[in-house]
């Protein structure tokens, strides 16, 4: 009589319990509620952003940030946090450049340049020599040695403003950014100049990352990046005279690397605590704003998604971690030591998330997975219809969840509104006064939801 008593109750409870079980929608609905009514992602920017400030790998900035970081994982009881060391390069910018425009013999009008990153700086007195527009290499090559040497060669290709993927504009002009001094070099330039990768006009240059390859050092040459207002007005005076010289100098100095961390917090999976399921951005920033677009809304937005999944009681069947990245700026240094740690361990990542586009209004997410796979999140898009989410696309992920690719996993980027993020990126207006709180949180809750979806079902 007791066992069958004891069976009744607990068919009892079961019904009740199942009659209780949220469905995916409702847990949405959690989930977005928290992330707008009690988020923590805009209050820990706000700190990241306003009193630690640039994080360029390897400086104090990037080591303040490490250690907050851990901090405010360990205060949100997950299973465990660490840190993961890894060796960064280290390059300063030193005094701030300048530079101006020599129309004629002592008329001069200053511009605005800033080093890219990783650049050599020119001699202390500066260089100062005619110009050479080129808008690509093949017109470089066409040049040749005799019309570019002892000049500064100037890029001046611009974002290809007509199409509305501005990613795809960055990509179609950024490599006279990153090889542009490589390639000048060849034909005995003393300089390269870049217009900024923005499509505005505006007065502000933006730096990013540059190469010399194996160029011996001898043969490196300095490379800046010039404002688009000043881009414009450099080619008007070409256009009007070909004896028209840039002067500018700078300081910047590459040091030895230094040892820095990727920051790591895990909540333990209670069914498959072997399959990894990571959510990350990089820690990492450019050092002329404090990166708070480029990437501390992707820091903080992934912070958010295991406070959000505790919050809402939801105990994850796999194990979540997040990861934020050391030096994706200027070398991937802090993926790759993750990615290789990860395979040495034989860690089975089933999942990785990256935010690394800023934090604008969330529109959907990036795929880099099989048919099979991406069908299974076409079916979700009617739980993400209520906030707007409408964009599944498979065409990529993030440069830091890259290196834990397989044939089997999948990989996404969070794909948030891009038409205002060339207007910040990498430039001293990326600035905590231009992230909005509300796009923020709801990009933080979007990535929660996916990792929910993905924790649930798994892949197949």
């Amino acid at each position: 009589m007791k066992n069958l008593t004891l069976l009744c109750l607990l068919i009892i409870a079961s019904i009740v319990f199942k009659s209780h079980a949220q469905t995916d929608d409702e847990v949405l609905k959690t989930i977005y509620t928290s992330s707008l009514t009690e988020g923590e992602s805009y209050n820990w920017l706000n700190y990241l952003s306003n009193q630690i400030g640039s994080r360029l790998s390897g400086s104090l900035g990037a080591e303040r940030a490490v250690q907050y970081t851990k901090e405010e994982l360990e205060q949100l009881g997950l299973s465990k946090v660490w840190l993961q060391p890894v060796m960064v390069p280290k390059w300063i910018r030193g005094a701030k450049e300048y530079a101006y425009i020599e129309t004629v013999p002592g008329k001069t009008s200053t511009v605005n340049i800033c080093a890219l990153g990783g650049s050599v700086a020119t001699s202390p007195l500066g260089i100062k020599a005619q110009l050479v527009e080129v808008h690509n290499f093949e017109e470089l090559e066409a040049l040749g040695k005799e019309q570019i040497e002892g000049k500064i060669v100037f890029y001046n290709r611009p974002m290809q403003a007509d199409l509305i993927n501005t990613f795809q504009a960055y990509g179609g002009c950024v490599n006279q950014r990153y090889k542009g001094a490589v390639e000048a070099a060849k034909y005995g330039a003393v300089g390269v100049v870049v217009r900024s990768m923005n499509l505005r006009l505006d007065d502000l240059p933006h730096t990013g990352s540059m190469t010399y390859d194996d160029l011996p050092v001898a043969q490196r040459i300095p490379s800046v990046a010039i404002s688009t207002n000043d881009a414009e007005t450099l080619s008007t005076m070409l256009k009007l005279s070909k004896d028209v010289k840039l002067y500018f100098k700078t300081s910047c100095k590459q040091l030895n690397d230094v040892q820095s961390y990727n920051v790591i917090g895990e909540i333990t999976g209670s069914e498959f605590p072997n399959e990894y399921m990571v959510v990350g951005g990089h820690l990492d920033s450019w050092d002329l704003g404090d990166g708070s677009h480029d990437d501390g809304a992707g820091v903080v937005q992934s912070m958010e998604v295991l406070r959000l999944l505790k919050k809402a009681g939801i105990k994850p069947k796999r194990s979540i971690r997040v990861v934020l990245f050391m030096n994706e700026e200027n070398g991937l240094r802090g993926a790759n030591k993750y990615a290789d740690v990860a395979k040495q361990k034989g860690e089975n990542h089933v999942f990785a998330l990256e935010s690394d586009s800023g934090g604008f209004t969330p529109r959907g997410f990036r795929f880099d997975c099989d048919e099979a796979n991406f069908n299974k999140v076409l079916s979700w898009k009617e739980l993400f219809k209520p906030y707007l989410i409408h964009y599944f696309e498979k065409e990529g992920s993030g440069a830091d969840v890259g290196p834990l690719k397989t044939d089997k996993n999948v990989l996404a980027g969070l794909h948030p509104d891009s038409q205002r993020y060339f207007d910040h990126h990498h430039a001293s207006n990326d600035t905590f006064d231009a992230i909005n709180k509300r796009e923020l949180e709801l990009g933080a809750a979007t990535m929660t939801a996916l990792v929910y979806l993905f924790d649930k079902y798994g892949i197949k």
